[in-house]
């Protein structure tokens, strides 16, 4: 996959493009961004930018807010998420978010215990360390505090597979398709549904 760095002056992504955060910015991509910085799913329509040139689907470019600043981010390779006790945390994750576990990663060169859990191409490094953070008192819902945001398929599914565990969550006060809830250790999570 080929990778161009840009310059303010490129043609070659429109201009709301260069103003977003380090990301892969495929120009067949459907992905369009919104002006709370968010990006939404539309049909591209290439032929209504008129600086911009076809490009093969197999090729994309990097875009950066400062051209001067390009080091090839690509996308998100781990989330590590802090745990009080690792069997806990799995029981979640394996049992009730059936997450598989990446056996090729370490888990034995580290000082501490963990586990590293498959989210697409991406994981979850599950760590079982002291929390920082404190338990109570925060927010309940889980889209007004820190959060991962892992994409699924199929938001109802879900919203089913939580209920039946009667496990708490909260839709997206926004009304898009997205649930947020906590891991046992107050971890939150988004799961917002994309096509």
């Amino acid at each position: 996959m080929a990778s161009l760095p840009l310059t303010p002056s490129s043609t070659a992504v429109p201009a709301n493009l260069l103003r977003q955060p380090c990301s892969l910015l495929p120009l067949s991509s459907n992905l369009k961004p919104t002006a709370g910085g968010r990006f939404r799913r539309t049909r591209p329509n290439l032929s209504s930018q008129p600086n911009v040139a076809p490009v093969d689907k197999q090729e994309s470019i990097t875009a950066t807010t400062n051209p001067k600043i390009d080091y090839g981010v690509v996308g998100v390779h781990h989330v590590g998420i802090l745990c009080d006790n690792l069997e806990t945390s799995l029981e979640f994750y394996q049992g009730m978010l059936g997450l598989e576990i990446n056996e090729a990663r370490p888990h034995d060169k580290l000082p501490y215990r963990g586990a590293w859990l498959w989210v697409g191409a991406e994981m979850i490094h599950l760590m079982e360390l002291p929390n920082p953070d404190p338990l109570t008192g925060r927010p309940e819902h889980g889209g007004r505090d820190r959060h991962a945001c892992l994409a699924i398929r199929d938001v109802s599914k879900l919203k089913e597979i939580l209920d039946e565990a009667g496990h708490p969550y909260t839709l997206s006060r926004s009304g898009r398709p997205a649930i947020f809830t906590r891991d046992p250790d107050a971890n939150a999570l988004e799961f917002t549904q994309v096509d």
